[in-house]
């Protein structure tokens, strides 16, 4: 009971130190007064979270903390950015060995070589499922608010404009090759998640067929490679809340303030559709799955803030698959379903996609029908598969779309300038929702009969 109510406490201090940080936000047209009121809320939060000794709740911190300082001292921040680069560097170190250790052990370690196919198939209709209901989401949202409506392009932009088909879709063909590895080595250097997720499969199943005999040796082996890498998230974690400070620091100190007034709009879009999609979605398939609310939300916190602060979802991957595996989902399915996500589930990508395309249209006066519009959510829920992993992807897409459809692209550049803002909100759900996906799967596959109930974490999760 006495911990309950320190914990209210430690809530109700947090609030009101959030309060104030945001009064002080509102008074940044009185330069010292502001500024006073956010220091002294960021230094009573700096000690409640001392006192909490949660590493979600120092990442939190240094979220507040980063954009204080990108804001009040931009020429510092803009050079912080090295700090986030060398943790994103230290996360990929371990994210192919990590799907690679723990999908083949599940599969052939396990006993799972038969519920392979069932799972996949799940997986990917709630992939499909649930990337069109953000891709709608998102339409219905940006028509409701018109926010590309008297946005003026700026002429610089304009002069810019040139064949929108850049970055072209590259084909099923294509996709459908690359998903497969031509040298193990080439993709886990390259990053390739899919590529490492399939070859994990496949070795899974050869080791599966082997004689125990065999198979025995090369299975222990890999598990300790497994939890070697666990104990490795665990000590780069410790430095995610520097990174992600750093990394926050640097979008703020970089972009400046200006570049938000003609989109601001547009954010708001973005974000009140992000929230329609928790509410819309998430929530009822928590509730009709019977996956505990208040525990996901602590399971996922960490992750997806991280995924937040650093607007790359791969620093998340880690210890994502580590939170969802203490939840109770099993690890074989949290190593299948998770890497693949990343891939087919992208839902804040989606959500943005359907958000960004219409907003182009608007920008430049084009009315599109409600059945052109519906050929563009399919067009983009074709092309967002196709192009898994290619860097920049999203603008990829984007150009395609225009293309396809007629836009000038000038409207797709002008987002760009607040696109930082955009891809946190963004990472942050498509972490969030590849954990669901697990939960999910996990139920399905009736996880609570076999692993501890979901829900009921292991207390490191609130340490």
């Amino acid at each position: 009971m006495t911990s309950v109510r320190s914990g209210s406490r430690t809530w109700i201090v947090t609030v009101i130190v959030l309060l104030v940080y945001a009064v002080g936000v509102v008074l940044a047209g009185m330069p010292a007064l502001g500024l006073a009121a956010r220091v002294v809320a960021l230094v009573v939060l700096a000690v409640v979270t001392v006192r909490r000794r949660s590493l979600t709740a120092w990442t939190f911190f240094a979220i507040l903390a980063g954009a204080e300082l990108g804001a009040d001292a931009p020429g510092v921040a803009v050079h912080l950015h090295v700090l986030a680069e060398i943790f994103l560097r230290l996360v990929r170190v371990i994210v192919a060995p990590l799907i690679l250790g723990t999908l083949t052990t599940g599969i052939a370690g396990h006993g799972q070589l038969k519920s392979l196919g069932r799972v996949a198939l799940k997986t990917l209709v709630y992939f499909e499922v649930v990337t069109t209901l953000a891709l709608l989401i998102g339409a219905v949202a940006i028509n409701i608010s018109r926010a590309g409506e008297g946005v003026v392009v700026p002429a610089a932009l304009v002069a810019q404009e040139g064949p929108a088909n850049a970055g072209a879709h590259v084909g099923f063909e294509a996709f459908l090759l690359n998903v497969f590895p031509e040298n193990l080595v080439a993709a886990i250097g390259q990053n390739q998640i899919l590529q490492v997720a399939v070859f994990s499969i496949l070795f899974g199943t050869a080791l599966a067929l082997l004689s125990e005999e065999k198979r025995v040796p090369l299975l222990a082996v890999l598990d300790s490679i497994t939890a070697a890498m666990f104990q490795f998230t665990k000590l780069i974690m410790y430095f995610a809340p520097i990174a992600a400070g750093a990394a926050l620091s640097y979008t703020v100190g970089s972009m400046g303030i200006s570049t938000l007034v003609p989109l601001a709009k547009l954010l708001v879009t973005f974000y009140g559709a992000a929230a329609a999609l928790l509410l819309i979605v998430f929530v009822p398939v928590m509730l009709v799955m019977r996956i505990p609310l208040r525990g996901f939300v602590k399971a996922v916190g960490e992750p997806t803030a991280i995924g937040f602060a650093t607007s790359t979802s791969e620093t998340a991957l880690p210890l994502a698959m580590e939170r969802m595996e203490e939840f109770g989902v099993p690890r074989w399915i949290v190593s299948f379903v998770i890497p693949s996500g990343y891939s087919f589930n992208m839902t804040g990508s989606s959500l943005y996609l359907s958000t960004a395309a219409i907003f182009a249209a608007q920008v430049a006066g084009i009315h599109l029908t409600v059945w052109q519009q519906a050929v563009m959510l399919l067009t983009l829920m074709l092309t967002s598969k196709g192009i898994a992993g290619v860097p920049r992807a999203t603008l990829m897409i984007l150009m395609a779309t225009a293309a396809s459809f007629h836009l000038p692209s000038a409207p797709i550049l002008m987002i760009l300038g607040v696109d930082a803002l955009i891809d946190m909100g963004r990472t942050a759900l498509n972490v969030a929702g590849n954990c669901l996906a697990a939960a999910v799967v996990g139920k399905w596959e009736g996880a609570g009969n076999e692993v501890p109930v979901l829900g009921e974490m292991q207390s490191s999760i609130e340490e």
